[in-house]
């Protein structure tokens, strides 16, 4: 019997799945990066893409971006810790009801 934690990787690269397991992997990384350093904006952020070094998040609100903005370093340093994929960058937007 092998664990599914065991078979993924395989079963990813043998479906050509690499990039969308790795964006799934880091908008979950994200997710918990925010719950413990940013609880206010778990609800109004999101990892949206992540290529080319840049890990874009998108924001509902202004005020929160701005957070994001300010606390980017930290939180780029924590990210890159948290996923494989090499990250230079973050990039906030906000989304436009």
């Amino acid at each position: 019997m092998e664990r599914l934690a065991d078979l993924l990787p395989q079963t990813v690269r043998q479906f050509g799945l690499e990039d969308q397991f790795e964006q799934a992997t880091a908008a979950a990384a994200w997710l918990r990066l925010i719950e413990e350093r940013v609880p206010a904006a778990v609800d109004a952020c999101r990892l949206t893409d992540l290529r080319n070094g840049i890990a874009t998040i998108e924001t509902d609100e202004p005020i929160v971006a701005q957070e994001i903005r300010l606390r980017a370093p930290e939180l780029l340093t924590v990210l890159r810790g948290a996923i494989r994929t090499p990250i230079r960058q973050i990039r906030v937007t906000t989304r436009h009801v």
